[in-house]
């Protein structure tokens, strides 16, 4: 596993999690290492794995165009953890990576033990949809 210079707690997903509860998700979690170049996911293709970049850089790829930059301490696919929809953009290693990835098979079974996760994970998902809203109502107004 890698050192504890991470924190899943930063991600919006999990961000009403305790401790104990962060605790439970890191310990499923696989620590990996890619090569620069490597495509860790496709646009398109079914996502079934959340990824944590534990160091190293990726780009995001979304419709043949690079979208953005993503450095240690930046995560995606964390959608891929509560459904089955295809990737909506291809993340690649722009340098060689640590990464801690968690699929949702195993992440299914750490919210079947813990119905109180559950609840976090919708009291954090109902705050980002907020605020998607407000942002989007602000931009028409304009």
């Amino acid at each position: 596993m890698a050192g504890t210079n991470f924190d899943l707690g930063s991600v919006w997903l999990f961000s009403e999690c305790s401790r104990n509860e962060l605790k439970a998700i890191q310990k499923k979690a696989e620590s990996m290492s890619v090569k620069a170049g490597t495509v860790v996911c496709d646009e398109g293709a079914v996502g079934l794995t959340f990824y944590f970049i534990v160091s190293g850089k990726a780009t995001v790829i979304r419709n043949g165009r690079k979208a953005a930059e993503l450095d240690a301490g930046s995560y995606f696919g964390e959608l891929a953890l509560l459904d089955r929809l295809p990737r909506s953009a291809t993340v690649k290693a722009a340098t060689d990576m640590e990464l801690l990835a968690i699929d949702q098979k195993d992440f299914n079974k750490i919210l079947k033990d813990s119905p109180s996760m559950v609840r976090k994970l919708l009291v954090a998902t109902a705050s980002r949809l907020r605020n998607s809203d407000a942002k989007a109502l602000a931009a028409s107004v304009h």
